[in-house]
């Protein structure tokens, strides 16, 4: 959709702004959030139960076009600075900042206590008949002790966690994005974690959620230049419950591009029986960094807002194009950044200047 017309309909619609989180990993990695829970800062077989929501229906649930079905919060960090430019006199700015502002993110669960953020979000997203996208991000040892540390301080505290966040679900339609990273750090060789026990913490969280009947559930299998190899994340997928998933998460907070991620999507796909995909596009317009220093995945410059959310993707094994990363919250405390997660008014107004779109 053109951006004017995406601006016309979240203006008439009265949902206009979007918040998640953001983060940074280790070498290869590309990533995520360490800020608070809620906004600010900070899989194959369905579950036995209720029909869960068909990605390929002529409409999503509640009457929301099937393309277009996502929700677009209002307050996010993105929609403040607009206004706040705005006010200063600089609309140019200002309008750069209304690309981002009005394309739906995800919001990241990253603290412990996620029932109360869940419910409110998802209800909000309902009350307009739209679908919240969410994270689950408080597996222990999150990030192997990286930009984005933290997470549950035990297996128990963990699955507690996850049933408070299935509370909030409800019936209520949802994209949850499950644990990015914790498989491919797990694969890659993470010493703070057994990878028996991180899978099975993931096969739960992913069986848990799944329950809900509005909920599609997407377990995070990291980006091309992770793993180049996607056969070594196949065990520990099936270990992690891939087959009882909506399907894998991929290239989240990270910046290869939507024909790199998508290939290598169905090559991992293949090797799991046809699983499905959603891709991460929030900053992958001008793909990955090629320049000099370490870190590709870490605030890289000069890089440019992607394809907008959709489930228009062209691709019948392509579920969703989403905004999982949130454009404009820091990878890490690297090139000048803030801390993981952390809202960068600078880099944002990069990212959209530099869109295609």
């Amino acid at each position: 959709m053109p951006l004017v017309r995406t601006l016309v309909a979240a203006a008439v619609l009265a949902a206009v702004c979007g918040t998640g989180a953001a983060c940074a990993t280790a070498a290869g990695a590309g990533h995520r959030t360490a800020g608070q829970t809620g906004t600010g800062d900070g899989t194959g077989h369905a579950a036995p139960g209720p029909t869960r929501p068909d990605a390929a229906g002529p409409t999503g649930r509640g009457g929301a076009p099937d393309d277009e079905p996502f929700f677009v919060a209002p307050g996010s960090h993105a929609a403040r600075q607009a206004t706040a430019w705005r006010a200063a006199g600089r609309t140019a700015d200002a309008r750069l900042m209304d690309r981002i502002a009005a394309r739906p993110q995800a919001e990241w669960l990253t603290g412990p206590h996620p029932e109360a953020a869940v419910r409110d979000r998802t209800t909000a997203a309902a009350r307009h008949r739209r679908t919240a996208v969410l994270v689950a991000y408080y597996i222990p040892q999150r990030d192997c002790g990286a930009h984005s540390a933290g997470g549950a301080p035990s297996a128990a505290a963990y699955r507690a966690w996850i049933d408070a966040f299935a509370a909030g679900l409800g019936d209520r339609d949802a994209y949850v994005v499950v644990e990015p990273d914790a498989v491919p750090h797990t694969v890659a060789g993470c010493a703070q974690v057994v990878p028996s026990e991180r899978y099975a913490l993931l096969a739960y969280a992913v069986d848990r959620l799944g329950r809900q009947s509005g909920t599609r559930v997407y377990l995070d299998a990291g980006n091309p230049g992770w793993i180049p190899d996607p056969a070594r994340l196949v065990g520990p997928l099936r270990s992690s419950g891939v087959t009882r998933a909506d399907g894998v998460a991929l290239n989240v907070s990270n910046f290869h591009t939507d024909r790199t991620t998508s290939a290598y999507g169905k090559r991992l796909s293949g090797l799991l029986g046809g699983t499905r995909l959603v891709i991460d596009t929030s900053r992958n317009g001008n793909g990955p960094h090629r320049g000099p220093g370490t870190g590709l995945w870490c605030n890289p410059p000069g890089r440019a807002l992607g394809r907008p959310p959709t489930r228009r993707t062209g691709d019948p094994l392509v579920d969703a194009f989403l905004w999982i990363k949130r454009p404009g919250e820091s990878d890490g405390t690297c090139r000048g950044g803030p801390a993981a997660g952390r809202w960068w008014p600078s880099y944002a107004l990069d990212l959209a200047a530099n869109a295609h779109d």
